[in-house]
């Protein structure tokens, strides 16, 4: 059977029985002046010039990937034009958005202030649970779609934490994360998981993204 190169390096026989989903994180956002300790997530930001050219890094570095079947975004515009980016060198593929793959959501508006969210009369809409289990059947109904395929996931780094502690121990500490890192994961049938690379940078100059998953972005 035919061999072919993974993201990690490795061989692997084509034809595989599983989704191979390549995550990224969307690349670097703008931010509005003064932000410091608002809640950003579901504001609509685009990319910095640095996050554009780190997103071409990482289109660059998918484009001599095997065949690539689909890109899926979140619908939030940084992922979106970190995504779209993406698909164009990976043959001019659709970016298929989906809600899905959302940063958390906040009961509170965009733009206040963090501590005080947590005392905000409409508290946080959605919880860390919630998110988990969003993020977790969002990505197991996208692998049950692509099974046998390669596909490409642009998100988020509160997204991203929900993928890993859906394969390993909820206490366990999440690594780090960087703007425009690749994390490749395989899903099989039986809703088996496996986290085949996780946070891989090595397509940036600095070798990282530059931002962490300290917090949600």
């Amino acid at each position: 059977m035919a061999a072919s190169n993974t993201s990690d390096g490795q061989v692997q026989p084509a034809g595989f029985d599983y989704a191979e989903i390549i995550v990224v994180r969307h690349g670097e956002r703008k931010t509005e002046k003064d932000a410091d300790g608002k809640i950003l997530e579901h504001l609509n930001l685009g990319l910095t010039d640095k996050g554009i050219s780190d997103s071409e890094a990482v289109a660059e570095r998918l484009s001599r990937e095997p065949k690539i079947s689909a890109v899926y975004s979140s619908d939030l515009k940084r992922a979106v034009e970190t995504a779209e980016i993406v698909a164009a060198s990976c043959g001019g593929l659709e970016v298929i958005q989906d809600s899905g793959l959302r940063e958390k959501r906040y009961g509170v508006l965009p733009g206040i202030v963090a501590l005080e969210a947590a005392t905000h009369p409409e508290g946080s809409e959605e919880s860390i649970k919630e998110i988990n289990q969003r993020c977790a059947s969002c990505l197991q109904r996208i692998g049950d779609n692509h099974r046998g395929e390669r596909i490409v996931v642009v998100t988020h780094g509160g997204v991203m934490r929900a993928f890993y502690k859906r394969v390993n121990p909820p206490h366990e500490r999440t690594p780090r994360v960087w703007s425009s890192s690749v994390s490749v994961l395989h899903l099989s049938d039986g809703d088996e998981w496996k986290i085949i690379v996780w946070g891989n940078a090595s397509h940036l100059e600095s070798g990282t993204g530059g931002v962490d998953t300290s917090g949600t972005h």
